[in-house]
């Protein structure tokens, strides 16, 4: 008998040891290294970039969201495609037909129009590496030293601000939580932690 309570008492211990270890793992995502890179380079938290990057072109894979380069946005509409080539044939036929200010490409959902003088081909934003670089640029020329990054997170979104620009926040802030858990604090760009 007394056999038998120690190894129930063994069981719940490792099965709260495992939810335990399990909250812990669900509780913050570590950006990956591409994001970590990009936003080391241009002074970004890499949090803050990869949350962006979930605002911006998030797609459910597998039952995560994850970030995925190959979207583009027309005129508020999101298009995801399975390959880089399918997706520069998507750019060039929006081209076509649309103002370059209204097309937004890539994991951070750069716009053709107001950053054309970031990128020699407007296919150069289905580069990931690329793109992510030039979204931290953007987050980076955004942010104003001992300011909060939110508020240049919605500066991101709309330079102008206003309600535009809070909505944007309070959807990358969830995005946020997700990355850094509950209760957590954003670490400062210059942080050598993800």
């Amino acid at each position: 008998m007394a056999a038998a309570v120690t190894r129930r008492a063994g069981c719940a211990a490792l099965v709260l040891g495992l939810c335990a270890h399990a909250a812990v793992a669900f509780a913050q995502q570590v950006p990956p290294p591409a994001y970590q890179l990009a936003a080391q380079q241009a002074g970004v938290p890499s949090p803050v970039l990869y949350a962006v990057a979930l605002q911006e072109s998030g797609a459910r894979l597998r039952g995560r969201l994850i970030p995925w380069p190959w979207t583009r946005n027309v005129a508020r509409r999101a298009e995801r495609y399975a390959t880089r080539a399918e997706a520069r044939a998507g750019i060039r036929r929006a081209l076509v037909r649309t103002p370059a200010n209204r097309i937004d490409a890539g994991l951070g959902q750069v716009n053709l129009g107001y950053h054309a003088h970031r990128y020699a081909h407007p296919c150069d934003l289905l580069d990931p590496y690329r793109n992510l670089a030039i979204a931290a640029e953007i987050l980076q020329e955004q942010h104003t030293p001992g300011e909060d990054w939110l508020v240049a997170i919605g500066r991101y979104h709309r330079p102008a601000g206003g309600e535009p620009a809070a909505r944007y926040r309070r959807s990358v802030h969830q995005h946020l939580t997700r990355v850094l858990g509950p209760g957590a604090s954003l670490p400062s760009a210059r942080s050598p932690t993800p």
